[in-house]
């Protein structure tokens, strides 16, 4: 990775294996078909961002030992191990330890991501701290910080996985300025596939 500053976009994905991914969406529309459609993703949102001069595109990797395993991951974009803790600690280590410059980050499971999308994050940071991409959930596919004058702390007491995760989000940052983008749909179990494909298997 480079150390200039420039702006980054990093995917936090999981390596896609049978059986270990998307295991709510494989209950619903078979374990086979869940794994085929987040790889698909994810080789899909690397090819769409990671050619993208405005920003470098780097992948976020769990399980740490899967780093290496290249035959688990798209070619030509660079990677890092996530490291330890719930998903809140992962995300702010990758905020606290990348090269200087706005940081973004992304799931692998946001089928609408265009990078017209990232290059509105990056927009936003030029003016405000925080950006973030609410998710129809409660959640949020995207955040970002511009990490300057300093890092913020954004997932203390965080409630992942649930209904409440933007929400806490937003409440540890209290009056520091933040933008919003438009909401768009993770899919996480089968009525959230068949909302955004209209079918049962990938």
């Amino acid at each position: 990775m480079a150390d200039a500053w420039q702006r980054r976009l990093v995917i936090f994905a999981k390596a896609p294996r049978l059986g270990r991914v998307k295991t709510r969406l494989g209950r619903d529309i078979g374990h086979v078909s869940a794994w085929r459609f987040y790889r698909r993703m994810l080789f899909s949102l690397a090819l769409r961002l990671g050619r993208d001069p405005r920003w470098e595109t780097l992948i976020a990797c769990a399980p740490d030992t899967a780093l290496m395993d290249d035959g688990q991951w798209p070619a030509g974009v660079a990677r890092f191990a996530q490291g330890p803790g719930d998903l809140g600690d992962r995300m702010q280590r990758t905020f606290d330890q990348l090269p200087p410059g706005p940081v973004v980050i992304i799931g692998a499971d946001i089928p609408g991501i265009e990078p017209g999308d990232i290059a509105a994050a990056f927009r936003a940071l030029g003016s405000k701290d925080v950006v973030v991409g609410p998710a129809d959930d409660g959640g949020y596919w995207l955040i970002g910080q511009k990490r300057s004058p300093r890092i913020l702390r954004l997932f203390d007491g965080v409630r992942w996985s649930g209904p409440h995760a933007l929400e806490d989000t937003l409440g540890n940052i209290e009056k520091t300025p933040y933008a919003a983008l438009k909401s768009l749909t993770d899919v996480d179990n089968g009525a959230d596939f068949r909302r955004l494909f209209g079918k049962e298997t990938a």
